[in-house]
């Protein structure tokens, strides 16, 4: 079974998560390496590198960059955009590189999705100095923040979306500190993502991407028309360009040193 598993994906294509998510997770990649600490000429695990958002900002930090996913359709999409890197397709949990192999190990946006997060992390610790995570906050992300305020109008998959896990620095924390790693810290990370229209909006959630994706697919046509209604009311009735912010939390460790 794969690792990394993003519950109720229809549609794994790269193009629809990139439509969906990427507009943020591009965004959000320079903060988080420059929260972990990645600098030119480090060798740097990414683990969960999904369409490649974190792992073109390592590459061009002129960090030496190996990337890991579980899902052959993101390693194959990995391995046409970034040729040069090397990219496995491995679980987290498991992860085919010897002890102290790099000087970080990055997980953008996928430890909730992990089957295992904790033998992830110590896997992490296992093959690498310094581990950085980070996940989006719920209510934190305008956009997860409205569909779920309209899931529990609708009435329908409400608590499917709320079941997420390691969405609070107080998580995040606990899962290093769990995994025997030390020093940590914790950080919050701000982005802002544009939109040309609702349309817009519409259209990438409509993609059958994650949770989300996968809420609005099990609607039928009532419901379906409750949700366009009320999504357009929460996000501000917008009348054209329009931005939506979101939150994630990160968390950094270090190894101890061994005996």
């Amino acid at each position: 079974m794969n690792s990394i598993r993003v519950s109720g994906v229809f549609h794994i294509d790269e193009e629809s998560y990139d439509d969906f998510m990427g507009r943020y997770s591009v965004r959000l990649a320079p903060l988080f390496a420059d929260f972990a600490g990645v600098a030119s000429g480090q060798r740097v695990l990414d683990v969960g590198a999904g369409t490649g958002a974190l792992t073109r900002e390592l590459v061009r930090r002129g960090a030496t960059v190996v990337a890991l996913e579980p899902s052959p359709e993101f390693t194959r999409a990995l391995r046409s955009r970034l040729p040069r890197i090397e990219v496995h397709e491995a679980p987290a949990e498991e992860l085919p590189f010897a002890d102290d192999s790099f000087d970080i190990a990055l997980a953008q946006l996928v430890v909730a999705f992990m089957d295992d997060a904790g033998a992830a992390m110590r896997e992490f610790g296992r093959v690498a100095h310094r581990v950085a995570i980070c996940m989006w906050g719920v209510e934190e992300v305008q956009m997860f923040a409205a569909i779920g305020r309209v899931a529990r109008a609708v009435g329908s998959g409400a608590a499917e979306l709320a079941a997420r896990r390691y969405r609070t620095p107080r998580e995040l924390h606990d899962l290093l500190v769990g995994a025997g790693l030390a020093d940590v810290e914790t950080c919050e990370l701000d982005v802002t993502a544009s939109y040309v229209d609702f349309e817009e909006f519409w259209h990438a959630l409509s993609l059958q991407v994650g949770p989300a994706g996968a809420w609005l697919h099990g609607l039928d046509d009532r419901q379906r028309a409750f949700a366009y209604a009320g999504l357009h009311r929460e996000l501000g009735s917008p009348d054209g360009a329009f931005e939506l912010h979101g939150r994630a939390y990160g968390a950094r460790a270090t190894r101890p040193s061994r005996p």
